[in-house]
């Protein structure tokens, strides 16, 4: 007699517990953001206006890692591929930049605000479209032999080109640093109390936002635009319907390099600059679109802007802050916490590998 075994239905209340039931990692992490968070507030309970302007100057400080973050994410989404020259041409643009608005143009503190502003917007021109072709021809020389080879035949390719970018920037302007943060008048925009926003800080966000602006309407709205966005999802694919992959791949590079010259401009009216900037800034960067996303725009800038408020809290609150001499250290900390609880990032899609 064959007697059958009562099968015992689970309970729908101890699934839902289940799935509700976060796990240990999980746990982990949501610890991390509730003490960063009480840390935040009690900062700004004891300093409000203190708080204020270390946001804003992180909030400018983030928009130029944004622009060089995008970089980073427009090559990977097409390519996928970690462009580590990208920082280098960053920090070339940036002197190359100096030497046109200090060396050709003339630009001093004693001109007026008008010829100062056309002379950057001069220098913004001229550099973007030098690097946007110089980035285009590296993807010509270096990375388009390479895009039927194993992926780490153009990753080694990529530290190969960083190196040769950084030792060009090293020949031409030396170890020396360079700076044009006297042409812009850092006079306060408004102060209220301890409070201050300088002109010079204000100037980046007022070049920033429109070009992110342009950059999301060119991917969004425009034939190349839509063609980049086919070519990131199947390259294949998009070669069978017509679209000009190559073409559309050396826009992209150009794209990434007009952008790091944007970024390399405004670095330089804010900081001291040399050859080798471009690595550790390039670091943050990479890190900022692996928070947010890689391959995803959005998540580039929010990744960013992220970044650059953390490095601010970090250097300039004072209640049980590590000081800068912790800053990398939080920030690559950040970047291997994001690997482990979230590797897609913020806003990124998981997939397969190799999807």
């Amino acid at each position: 007699m064959n007697a059958k075994t009562p099968t015992e239905s689970p309970s729908p209340l101890g699934g839902l517990l289940d799935r509700r039931r976060p796990g240990v990692v999980s746990s982990i992490g949501l610890l991390l953001v509730a003490l960063l968070f009480v840390w935040l507030v009690v900062n700004f309970v004891q300093g409000p206006s203190e708080f204020t302007s270390v946001f804003l100057i992180g909030l400018t400080n983030g928009a130029v890692y944004g622009l060089v973050a995008l970089g980073y994410t427009l090559v990977y989404g097409i390519l996928q591929l970690i462009n580590f020259a990208h920082g280098d041409i960053f920090a070339l643009s940036g002197l190359v930049g100096f030497t046109v608005l200090v060396d050709w143009f003339g630009i001093t503190p004693e001109d007026g605000t008008l010829i100062a502003v056309g002379g950057i917007l001069a220098t913004l021109v001229i550099t973007m479209a030098l690097f946007a072709a110089i980035n285009a021809t590296i993807e010509r020389v270096a990375y388009r032999p390479l895009r039927s080879s194993p992926r780490v035949a153009a990753l080694i390719t990529a530290v190969g080109v960083s190196f040769i970018v950084q030792n060009v920037g090293l020949y031409l302007y030396d170890v020396n640093f360079r700076s044009a943060s006297d042409v812009i008048p850092r006079t306060n925009i408004f102060e209220i109390g301890d409070l201050s926003y300088t002109w010079s800080k204000l100037s980046v966000l007022l070049i920033t936002v429109p070009v992110l602006v342009l950059l999301i309407w060119f991917v969004t709205a425009t034939r190349q635009g839509k063609a980049m966005r086919a070519t990131a999802q199947d390259r294949d694919a998009s070669a069978m319907m017509g679209i000009n992959v190559n073409r559309t791949i050396t826009v992209t590079f150009a794209l990434a390099g007009a952008l790091a010259a944007v970024a390399g401009l405004l670095f330089l009216l804010q900081f001291n600059m040399r050859y080798d900037t471009g690595f550790e800034l390039g670091l943050i960067a990479f890190t900022a679109a692996v928070l947010g996303g890689i391959g995803n725009l959005s998540g580039a800038v929010l990744g960013a802007l992220i970044i650059g408020l953390i490095q601010a809290f970090n250097e300039g609150l004072t209640w049980y802050t590590p000081g800068s001499d912790w800053t990398r250290s939080i920030v690559f900390g950040i970047l291997i916490a994001i690997l482990v609880f979230r590797p897609e990032g913020l806003l990124g899609e998981r997939t397969p590998e190799g999807a």
